[in-house]
């Protein structure tokens, strides 16, 4: 009999040690540590050592979170990693985390959507847990974001930082994750890319940018992302019979503060409730949602038993969000 639900068990984070701080992007671009704040809520942001890669990050928070877990990495049946800066082309970043963890065996893949990447990670893990087919997962977001930024482009440089997060998901027969809810739109594609790829290669023409850099027009993605999470809120609550008072924190994606107030804001709920670490980290994509959740794990904010409803938006256009029992 295949398990009713999938539940977080454990949860990891790992940041790198070199910060780079508002002030400090004051002395590389145009810009200033007011104008910043004002428009993104971010203070500062973490940045991969130059021998650091999206592996070396996974690797700490996947430890971390299989500890707070009680397991050990030969449990684990299921590795799923988002991240849109794997370490090579292939094989993938989860197989290479795999032989770190030293699991032999274990299914193990890649997912990139983004910045939605770790939601889109747990709604498949989920799927796999609730099959019968798997029992355990490490389910991780990481990247080194600073990678694909042009750091002399005021309008990205200032957004973006490194970072993981991971959690343990295993099948329970008490409710975990209650929904997820994944979607994306591809035709909006060039209002946040990387140009460049294997494929297409990195010598096409562009009007201003090198294609090797992510590329964003900041003002549509902005009112896109406040409507599509705005949308998201209420297909989630539709989908589980609930009220926006039965929530009791929202878990966003670390893009910019406007953004996580406005969802904040349709859910009427007070900032208070809502996990903030965009001001800390930055927008680290595929990583931010799970490592905002196992901050406010670990500092005791999240209590067990509590509901909790996670979203993101990201280049693709993707979005999704996962509701869940903690």
């Amino acid at each position: 009999m295949s398990p009713r639900f999938a539940r977080i068990t454990g949860t990891g984070s790992y940041l790198p040690e070199k910060i780079l701080t508002n002030h400090d992007l004051e002395k590389m671009v145009a810009t200033s540590d007011e104008w910043i704040r004002e428009r993104t809520g971010i203070v500062k942001r973490h940045i991969a050592a130059d021998d650091e890669t999206t592996c070396d990050l996974a690797e700490h928070a996947a430890r971390r979170a299989l500890a707070a877990a009680g397991r050990d990495p030969g449990e684990v049946d299921l590795i799923v990693l988002a991240t849109t800066t794997p370490d090579k082309i292939f094989p993938s970043t989860a197989c290479l985390l795999q032989a770190r963890l030293g699991n032999h065996g274990a299914t193990a893949f890649d997912i990139q959507a983004v910045c939605t990447g770790f939601i889109y990670a747990l709604g498949v893990a989920e799927k796999f847990i609730r099959s019968g087919t798997h029992r355990c997962a490490l389910v991780i977001g990481a990247e080194t974001f600073s990678r694909l930024i042009d750091w002399t482009d005021r309008g990205t440089c200032v957004l973006f930082g490194d970072g993981a997060g991971a959690v343990v998901l295993e099948a329970a027969d008490e409710p975990g994750i209650l929904s997820t809810h994944l979607h994306a739109d591809g035709s909006y594609e060039e209002l946040l890319h990387v140009p460049g790829g294997v494929s297409r290669g990195f010598d096409i023409a562009l009007e201003a940018g090198d294609p090797r850099y992510a590329q964003m027009r900041g003002n549509e993605v902005f009112k896109m992302a406040v409507r599509t999470l705005g949308r998201i809120v209420d297909e989630t609550l539709e989908a589980n019979g609930l009220k926006k008072s039965d929530i009791d924190w929202l878990v966003p994606h670390q893009a910019n503060i406007r953004i996580i107030s406005a969802t904040a804001r349709k859910l009427d709920m007070s900032m208070d409730k809502v996990v903030v670490t965009v001001d800390q980290h930055g927008n680290t994509s595929a990583a931010s949602v799970p490592l905002a959740l196992d901050t406010a794990v670990r500092d005791g904010r999240i209590q067990r038993g509590e509901t909790l409803l996670l979203e993101a938006f990201g280049g693709g256009f993707t979005w999704g969000s996962a509701l869940l029992k903690f």
